[in-house]
């Protein structure tokens, strides 16, 4: 009999909680229909796609489809890690992943800082439109002022090389310049944009903080570093643990683009290879190259697992 009641008291409450829903639903539809518009985008062309990862277990072909072709367990994975390319493609990508992260995290803090304590509004907006400006360039074009500025015949950087009596320089077709090209033109590009969400969080900062610490004579560095930092530390870390879970996605269309064949050495990197062997290569091997997609996913996965659990353990902050 017990029992009973407390099945049914359950069941009460349950749909007293559906009914509470319905309600807070019917009370703000709006707001779930403009929600609704991200998950649909999210489910058609991130979740459901992900069905196709079972191409990586196959021998697939596109007469046979989903299930008419073979399946071959870890061949494809094997095939890979077995690959001459292997260790060289893993090389490049974690070694351009990491510069990049490395070069480039702190950069947008400094502008941030820098650009917080500027008092007068027309340099501050000047400095702004200057360093968000480069974002909204599209890839194809920047890669395009990259060639032109660097070209060895014509390029304005080795028209300033050789005024200084040196000769030219063929960065392009040096692999060891590769890296270095690719991860300095990011921070230019990108480093404006990047600092908004800083700018923000020091914008959220309680101003009599700022206030006690100029009466007891603190300086703006001293500010900085007891006030500002602290302040914005939690996002800073949400933003690399978010940063670290794209370790091996450096970057298809940049790296494709300034590619060549004399710094391919240098520059091929996990996403250009998959390309190269699921699309652009005469005989297409579909299965392949999801096996590759599937193992940088996996990667990624459990690097951001663990980072987060670290920062949360260290800093008690986290994605989750």
């Amino acid at each position: 009999m017990e029992v009973t009641l407390s099945k049914r008291k359950v069941e009460k409450e349950k749909a007293g909680h559906l009914v509470l829903m319905l309600r807070n639903v019917r009370k703000s539809w709006q707001l779930y229909l403009l929600s609704a518009l991200p998950l649909l985008y999210l489910l058609i062309f991130k979740y459901l796609p992900m069905y196709g990862i079972i191409i990586a277990f196959q021998d697939y072909t596109p007469v046979k489809g989903y299930s008419g072709s073979p399946w071959v367990g870890f061949k494809q994975f094997q095939k890979f890690f077995e690959s001459y390319e292997f260790w060289q493609v893993i090389k490049n990508t974690l070694v351009l992943s990491f510069y990049s992260l490395v070069a480039g995290f702190p950069f947008p803090i400094i502008l941030a800082l820098s650009l917080n304590y500027v008092n007068r509004t027309l340099i501050k907006k000047s400095v702004q439109l200057i360093t968000y400006a480069p974002h909204f360039i599209s890839l194809v074009v920047m890669v395009g002022i990259i060639l032109q500025l660097l070209d060895p015949r014509t390029g304005i950087v080795n028209r300033i090389i050789e005024l200084f009596g040196f000769e030219a320089i063929n960065f392009l077709g040096n692999p060891k310049y590769f890296m270095s090209l690719y991860v300095w033109s990011g921070i230019w590009q990108n480093v404006g944009f990047s600092c908004i969400i800083y700018l923000a969080a020091l914008a959220a900062i309680d101003p009599s903080l700022h206030e006690a610490a100029v009466v007891d004579g603190a300086t703006k560095i001293q500010r900085m570093w007891h006030i500002d930092i602290p302040g914005i530390l939690p996002i800073t870390i949400i933003l690399l643990i978010m940063s670290t879970g794209h370790i091996m996605d450096v970057g298809f269309e940049k790296v494709l683009l300034l590619q060549n064949p004399l710094n391919i050495r240098a520059s091929e990197v996990i996403d250009t290879y998959v390309y190269k062997v699921g699309l652009a290569s005469t005989g297409i091997h579909y299965s392949y190259s999801a096996a590759i997609g599937l193992f940088k996913s996996v990667v990624n996965l459990i690097l951001l697992i663990t980072i987060n659990k670290v920062a949360k353990k260290v800093g008690q902050t986290s994605l989750w």
